[in-house]
């Protein structure tokens, strides 16, 4: 199997905030580190003021079949996000042997090989990497155009989050909302390369009040691995 999550991993959030886990179920070590579970909280040590990552809740994908007092094992490669919706990085130091299948395998059997899709190393790309995007409210207002291209060889899912750092809140635009349209919309990815085209209205634009915004896309591959893009939006009177 890949490698399990433990204390010992080095865990951020993209705002370079060190995450640290609090282990639920310390029943099973790896090199000194207690082997984390679905469920196990989290805090963030997050430099991004005024909205900081503050933690997370640590969820699997159910790609492997081990648990810990009937729940399961978390994987280093297994998608996460803090509380805000942002994609969290993990990495471990232990080895180990990635026999991993999508099912359990009987007893006395081997494990057949990976499929392309767990074997497949390489995160999603989202480009461009930066993007910055100047809004006045008082001068002659016009809608906000953001584009996103999302390439991986074996696609899995998007999404979109919006932090809004003057009001301290965070909006899932995946669906898109009232004055912020997206197409295409909803989170699924099923071709190699795709695009993503976000219209944001004067309206939705001036209700998110002066300061300077984040749109943040990511993209993950059916292994979990992740890549993201953020556009900033700087809204001035």
């Amino acid at each position: 199997m890949p490698q399990v999550l433990t204390t010992n991993a080095l865990i951020f959030c993209p705002h370079g905030g060190k995450g640290t886990t609090t282990p639920l179920h310390p029943k099973w070590t790896v090199d000194g580190g207690y082997v984390l579970v679905e469920g196990d909280p989290g805090v963030l040590a997050c430099p991004f003021l005024p909205f900081p990552c503050v933690g997370y809740q640590l969820k699997s994908m159910g790609l492997n079949a081990t648990e810990i007092d009937g729940q399961k094992v978390i994987l280093v490669t297994d998608f996460n996000q803090t509380f805000t919706g942002l994609p969290l990085f993990m990495t471990e130091f232990h080895q180990t042997f990635d026999d991993s299948t999508p099912a359990g395998i009987p007893s006395g059997e081997s494990a057949p090989p990976a499929s392309p899709e767990m074997a497949d190393v390489v995160p999603p790309v989202v480009t461009p990497a930066v993007q910055t995007f100047p809004f006045s409210i008082s001068t002659t207002p016009v809608p906000v155009e953001v584009t996103f291209t999302l390439t991986a060889d074996h696609p899995l899912q998007w999404m979109l989050t919006l932090l809004n750092t003057r009001l301290g809140v965070h909006l899932d635009l995946t669906n898109g909302l009232p004055g912020a349209t997206v197409a295409p919309a909803g989170g699924e990815w099923q071709i190699p390369g795709l695009t993503i085209n976000v219209n944001l209205a004067p309206p939705f634009l001036s209700a998110l009040t002066p300061g300077t915004h984040y749109l943040f896309l990511t993209a993950v591959s059916r292994r979990g691995l992740r890549g993201y893009a953020q556009a900033i939006l700087t809204v001035t009177p």
